[in-house]
């Protein structure tokens, strides 16, 4: 038997203030974040500079950022915290729910998830979903949200993404904008067209007729989906319906659709996970996510 000394090591505290310090770029941010003061969060993470004998951090601007060594240092410690975390939920006498943290932008939450909220938790008692409804990227890769639901072409560094709603588009208006610009390409281009974010899903479109559409000024942006249907029935233009996903709120807004063209979305929504694999309540959460969309 082995009586040599265990190996000393830094307190869990103050290896789980480096991984939040890295995460927020800041000493100030990480200290409320975890509701200590900028000094203990300084000392914390000297005290694992002293034991490691190598700076993580460098100063810049108003915040700091990890060092070379930092990175990888902080990269292996939070790989470790999952499988405390995994080991953890495995093992330990469950007494609640267990909680599932997904991040989701205004639009995907008015228009999908708040109707699907109950089917998705199943009357489940061991599981509940906590949603954080936000138009920034949560960091998923960080821990700060065990999912994400993101509108994109899928391509999102240092996560993984799942496609879980393909769309068809096609365009629709109030019936009197509908009667006065017709199904046409050529008539719609007369009229202000309405997009969140970019053109993508119009420049999709009218790609899809043999018409290339470069930027107009008359054209309105708007930063959530759910405006672009609310502006389409203020009559301010042309929206793109994004079926499966706005055939509800399209109906409900009492617009119609300007011909029978529709074309493939280059964009979709995805869930957005983070590398080397989800608990298994985030999988089944998942699951339940894609069997919705599917059906």
């Amino acid at each position: 038997m082995d009586h040599s000394s265990p190996p000393q090591r830094p307190p869990l505290d103050s290896l789980d203030t480096v991984c939040v310090v890295a995460r927020h770029d800041s000493f100030s941010a990480a200290a409320e974040a975890l509701g200590l003061t900028h000094g203990a969060v300084s000392r914390r993470v000297a005290a694992v500079e002293a034991w490691l004998g190598t700076a993580l951090f460098e100063r810049h601007g108003r915040g700091v950022r990890p060092t070379p060594d930092g990175q990888r240092f902080v990269s292996r410690v939070e790989a470790a915290f999952r499988l405390i975390d995994e080991a953890a939920v495995r093992w330990r006498r469950r007494r609640g729910p267990e909680v599932v943290r997904i991040s989701v932008v205004p639009g995907f939450a008015k228009l999908w998830l708040f109707e699907r909220l109950a089917a998705l938790e199943q009357g489940d008692p061991a599981l509940r979903v906590e949603i954080a409804v936000e138009g920034r990227n949560a960091d998923v890769e960080g821990g700060e949200v065990d999912l994400a639901v993101r509108y994109g072409a899928g391509t999102w560094p240092g996560v993984q993404a799942v496609r879980l709603l393909p769309e068809r588009l096609y365009p629709v208006a109030r019936p009197d904008l509908a009667r006065r610009f017709g199904p046409s390409p050529e008539g719609l281009l007369q009229a202000p067209l309405l997009h969140d974010s970019d053109l993508t899903g119009w420049r999709a479109w009218f790609g899809s007729c043999g018409i290339t559409l470069k930027p107009r000024p008359q054209d309105r942006r708007f930063e959530d989906y759910t405006l672009v249907l609310a502006a389409a029935q203020a009559g301010l233009g042309i929206a793109l319906a994004r079926a499966p996903f706005s055939d509800r709120a399209v109906e409900a807004g009492g617009l119609i659709r300007l011909g029978g063209h529709e074309a493939p979305s280059p964009l979709a929504y995805h869930l957005l996970t983070r590398t080397g694999g989800a608990r298994p309540a985030v999988q089944v959460l998942m699951q339940r996510m894609i069997d919705l969309a599917a059906m």
